[in-house]
Formats: structure tokens, C-alpha cells, sequence
């Protein structure tokens, strides 16, 4: 059994598609997925790319993913690493390949000298937390999100 991370190319749209689709069902968010495989095209592979994608393969078929972007922080002067996605399939899982993702990236943060890696888990996924935290990820309890989207947005935005 092997493992291969590559970057996402367009050929992966569908694909990755399907991962955060599975990815929403596992979070019980499914019904507030709208990404479409046209989205995923043109923020991906479109001429200035803001969003990335890298592509696990297990035994030369698709396992996982992770899809990021750069983020900066006024407080370190420096850039850092949002992970917006990282999904593995469920018959996938247990093989190290989540946690080979993670390092693609923390790797990338260092080679980058970037500041921080940094991602959302939702408070109820208590085996992806204990996972992060084995990983040395820090949970940070004191900040709260805040969201502005749909007609909320079109107002703020009109004022």
C-alpha cells in the first residue's frame, strides 16, 4: 500500500467535488453545500488561483484532501495557512493519511517561513480534535467566530 500527495489539477474538479460533499455529510452540513464543480474550476484552476488543493491517492486511487489558502497575520507580519477542507474517505481512514496531509502542509508553512497553520474543527468531532491535539494543534477556546453571509451581507455590503 502506498501513498502519493499531489497538487489538485483540473482534471480533479469532479473529485474534489465528491470530497466535500462527503466532507459535508460527515459534518451533518450537507444541505448548506452550494459549490458547484464550475466554482471549484474557477477558483482553482482559474488564471490567478487564491485557493489550493492537494490530492491524497492510496494505492493509486482517490483517498482524501486538503484545500487551502493563504491567510496574514498583522500581529507576526507574516503569512500563514488556512485550511479550509481536509477530508479522508471513511474507508480510507486509519492508514496515516489525514496526518500526511497535515505535515504536506506544516512543511510548506516552514520551507515558506510562514507563521501559522491554522483550521476550523467543529466542537462536537471529538476524534478529529484529539487527533489535532496529537498532532500539537492548540484548541483556542477564547475566539469566536463570527460570520456575515446571505441577505446579511447585501445589506452591509449596500451601506
Amino acid at each position: 500500500m502506498t501513498l502519493v500527495l499531489r497538487p489538485a489539477t483540473p482534471a480533479d474538479t469532479d473529485l474534489i467535488v465528491d470530497f466535500i460533499a462527503g466532507l459535508a455529510e460527515y459534518e451533518k452540513l450537507a444541505h448548506e453545500v452550494e459549490a458547484t464543480a464550475a466554482d471549484i474550476a474557477r477558483d482553482l484552476f482559474g488564471a490567478a488561483p487564491r485557493v489550493f488543493c492537494e490530492i491524497a491517492e492510496w494505492s493509486g486511487r482517490p483517498a482524501g484532501f486538503a484545500l487551502w489558502f493563504y491567510t496574514y497575520s498583522t500581529f507576526q507580519g507574516r503569512h500563514g495557512i488556512w485550511l479550509e477542507d481536509l477530508f479522508v474517505r471513511p474507508e480510507a481512514r486509519g492508514q496515516g493519511i489525514g496526518k500526511a496531509l497535515l505535515v504536506n502542509l506544516a512543511r510548506r508553512c516552514v520551507a515558506e517561513d510562514l507563521g501559522r497553520f491554522e483550521w476550523w474543527v467543529l466542537d462536537w468531532n471529538s476524534p478529529s480534535i484529539d487527533f489535532y491535539k496529537s498532532q500539537g494543534g492548540a484548541m483556542m477556546d477564547e475566539w469566536t467566530k463570527v460570520r456575515v453571509s446571505g441577505p446579511a451581507l447585501a445589506r452591509l455590503g449596500a451601506m
